[in-house]
């Protein structure tokens, strides 16, 4: 029997920096900061700290695995080598609840900036039906198409930080240390706090993406971790910036209320010729990101189903466009009814339910490696498994059951499949 023919290894560095930043300075930059204003008003200042230590341990853990298995499959193969089968089907199914969820928030985001008053849902389906119909025919992002989006949502939050800076400089003094905004930091509480930490790690958690391109980058030892820890500290200072703008132009309240905050900044500054752009910036980043999410949990639940971690009749590859027709379809139905049923933050919520689920057990495979092929101290994992369970916890109350009974669903599937299959 002949083995499947490797990917092969044409990105350097710099497009898997790229790639990274395509994936976490997409639509969650346009969509997170609103449902954790709600959660921690002014206090989401230090909700986006926290969400980036955690997301920082995420990316050391995710590195160092990456520099020692330079495989494609991420934490599914990680938890499968490191702690067993049981783990890598934890961190795969994770994987796949929670970036189902994403799918939906991409959708409802693409439709708040590019959809008139009360149409938002509708024209969100219509491009998840979309897009699901461009990968059932074997469309796939690549580097290339990466940067343009890159580029694209980078000029989108300059025209947006520079038209609110118009009105909004002013305000921004009003967070200063000196000043009464600064005792509000910490008026919600621990547990809006860390609930406000927990729906901004959305917007992180694109990191992992440069994982998966274990057999597709050159020198992936060094390529990968070298670019996980560039691309997530751009991040987290663009995330500061657009963070610190959009308080000191709309305020707290205003941002909690926003259907499209970064559009409401910019307009807010006077600069009402820019609001198309950034309209359009978002409507990108969030078609750019939904597309690349319907391929990556199609191919994941393909990964799984070939071990019979799903069904079985999902390994199904289509014998004319190659792609795994029957998860994508399952999925685009999936997604079409959570964009009809919830609204942004509930999906933002349940995905980071998944995702956080799914970097508790990088960090634990990462604490499990040996002194030979540990790049980190074993702390820092510690602290982002610590981090991870305690941002979980204090998600929303809907998000948390949710996530809880659709993990069920997966672990009883497993089960029963283990108990009955052949021996």
């Amino acid at each position: 029997m002949s083995t499947p023919a490797p990917l092969q290894r044409r990105l350097g560095t710099r497009d898997a920096v790229v790639i990274g930043l395509s994936s976490m300075i997409g639509a969650g930059v346009f969509a997170a900061f609103t449902p954790a204003a709600r959660a921690a008003g002014n206090g989401l200042l230090v909700g986006l700290l926290v969400a980036a230590i955690v997301a920082g341990c995420n990316a050391l853990a995710s590195a160092q695995l990456a520099a020692s298995y330079p495989t494609s499959g991420g934490t599914y193969t990680y938890g499968r080598e490191q702690l067993g089968h049981w783990w890598g089907f934890f961190a795969g199914w994770s994987f796949v609840i929670g970036k189902t969820a994403s799918c939906a928030a991409m959708a409802l985001t693409f439709a708040s900036y590019a959809a008139p008053a009360g149409w938002e849902k509708p024209v969100a389906l219509t491009a998840v039906l979309a897009l699901a119909a461009v990968n059932y025919r074997g469309v796939t992002r690549t580097a290339q198409v990466a940067r343009v989006i890159v580029v694209l949502v980078l000029l989108a939050l300059t025209v947006a930080v520079a038209a609110a800076g118009a009105t909004g400089l002013p305000a921004l003094a009003g967070l200063s240390a000196a000043s009464p905004g600064a005792a509000s930091l910490l008026a919600a509480g621990p547990y809006g706090l860390l609930q406000s930490a927990g729906l901004l790690f959305f917007a992180f958690a694109g990191y992992a993406r440069i994982a998966t391109l274990g057999e597709e980058v050159r020198d992936p030892e060094k390529t990968i971790p070298r670019a996980i820890i560039i691309a997530l500290a751009i991040t987290i200072l663009i995330y500061a910036v657009v963070a610190v703008t959009l308080l000191g132009t709309l305020g707290a309240d205003a941002l909690a209320g926003s259907r499209a905050p970064l559009r409401d900044a910019a307009t807010a500054g006077g600069w009402l010729w820019a609001a198309p752009i950034v309209s359009v910036g978002a409507a990108l980043a969030a078609l750019g990101a939904l597309l690349a999410l319907i391929a990556g949990v199609g191919r994941t639940s393909l990964a799984m189903a070939r071990e019979a971690d799903l069904p079985l009749w999902l390994a199904a590859v289509h014998p004319r466009f190659h792609v795994p027709h029957r998860a994508e379809v399952v999925l685009a139905v999936i997604v079409g009814v959570l964009v009809l049923t919830i609204d942004v933050r509930g999906a933002i919520g349940f995905s980071s339910f998944g995702v956080l689920l799914y970097y508790v057990i990088a960090n634990a495979s990462a604490f499990s490696q040996g002194r030979d092929r540990r790049r980190y101290p074993r702390a820092v994992f510690v602290l982002g498994a610590v981090g991870c369970l305690a941002l979980v916890v204090t998600l929303p109350l809907a998000s948390v059951i949710g996530g809880v009974v659709v993990l069920a669903i997966g672990v009883g599937y497993r089960a029963i499949r283990l108990r009955f299959r052949p021996r």
